[in-house]
């Protein structure tokens, strides 16, 4: 079948969790009782994009670097010339000040590193790689071993037995202390220890990751997550954390352990808090589905993610927030055409595109209360197609 003779995908019928389109939770359900013609369909998107959508320019890309940057000297400049001339207690308060700001402009250098393991910076593989080298090892992310686990995840998402981040468990298989967490203060406690030791738990352990039949960790080379031809670069990957680590100690040494907790630690706690939560809430939601290998394919679970609205964020984190369903479609298209595409692909993808415009603050509290475990879509014709619940 030729993409030009595919119905609009708004017009296609579907069975949802209801039985019908619905928005719950100001999020529009995909078609998730369908089985596409993956290919055809993918193309029918593709061609509603602007050609120039899909150039990537090396003078473009470096210019978001500079950019970053260059507000990120300037921040740590007056911060570490001019705060502690403050009167107290305005020293006190200047500081936290200076650790959200720096921390979102970070995570935006965070999202490019992202978009060099996309192969989305650059025509050229080489280049992409030695910035992402270097602009992940210098905020503590290994940067060849998350690239492959990240890759992993864009071409498993939403699969139960694949998907690399943020896999949902069964309800058998939650830990006996859920039901005293599932209240307002055990809710806020997950929070807290989500968005603070979730990342570095992830890397290190493989928390909240998919399972594996031995340990799993991002630093070791030789663990199921990688391959035999990926096991090198991972080498490279340990090498470059170790010698911004090395650097960081020898600053302690010079400038002692408090300036260096000051300038760069509690920034970089502030990076590793937005990429938890940018993620759990990018594929975390009420109405999001996940499937078994009886339902899983790929354009199903690219689809079954949401764009949020992260309000003046959006642009410091180079739209990563708000154009991801279009980056899990066409994940080496660079971010600054993200939001052109993402407004040429929602008339076609019509009911399929998914978005949630529920302030942040408010989304993550309400995820965390109402996703806590998936179950089988009991009024189903097919099993394999899970949806969250909460009900302990």
């Amino acid at each position: 079948m030729a993409a030009s003779n595919l119905q609009p995908l708004h017009e296609w019928r579907y069975r949802s969790r209801t039985g019908t389109a619905t928005a719950e939770h100001g999020v529009v359900v995909a078609g998730h009782g369908l089985h596409f013609k993956d290919t055809e369909t993918w193309v029918q998107v593709k061609k509603a994009i602007p050609p120039h959508c899909f150039q990537r320019s090396v003078l473009r890309s470096f210019s978001y670097v500079v950019y970053d940057l260059t507000i990120a000297f300037i921040l740590y400049y007056v911060a570490t010339n001019y705060i502690d001339q403050l009167p107290h207690p305005l020293s006190y308060l200047a500081w936290p000040v200076y650790w959200a700001l720096q921390g979102c402009i970070l995570t935006g250098v965070w999202v490019i590193a992202h978009e060099c393991g996309h192969h989305a910076f650059s025509d050229y593989q080489w280049l992409d790689d030695t910035v992402g080298l270097i602009l992940h090892s210098g905020l503590l992310v290994p940067y060849f071993s998350w690239k492959y686990s990240h890759r992993r995840h864009h071409s498993n998402t939403g699969s139960l037995e694949r998907d690399e981040v943020f896999v949902p468990k069964m309800k058998s298989s939650i830990k006996w202390y859920s039901k005293y967490l599932n209240n307002p203060p055990g809710r806020i406690l997950t929070l807290t220890i989500t968005l603070t030791l979730g990342w570095p738990l992830y890397l290190a352990f493989n928390v909240s990751g998919r399972h594996y039949d031995r340990f799993a960790c991002h630093f070791d080379p030789h663990g199921p997550i990688y391959s035999d031809r990926e096991r090198l670069q991972i080498y490279i990957s340990d090498v470059g954390i170790l010698a911004v680590t090395y650097g960081l100690y020898h600053l302690v040494i010079a400038k002692g352990l408090t300036w260096v907790l000051c300038v760069y630690g509690v920034p970089l706690l502030v990076v590793n808090g937005f990429l938890v939560l940018i993620t759990f809430l990018q594929h975390t939601h009420p109405s999001l589905p996940h499937y078994d290998s009886s339902e899983w394919d790929w354009f199903r679970g690219a689809l079954a993610t949401a764009d949020r609205d992260y309000g003046i964020l959006n642009k410091v984190f180079h739209n990563i927030t708000d154009t991801h369903v279009a980056h899990h479609l066409f994940s080496t298209m660079p971010h600054y055409h993200a939001m052109e595409a993402t407004k040429a692909i929602k008339p076609i993808l019509g009911e399929y595109y998914q978005f949630d415009g529920t302030p942040v603050y408010k989304a993550m509290y309400r995820e965390t209360k109402e996703c806590i475990y998936v179950e089988a879509d009991e009024g189903n014709q097919s099993k394999g197609v899970f949806w969250y619940s909460n009900k302990i």
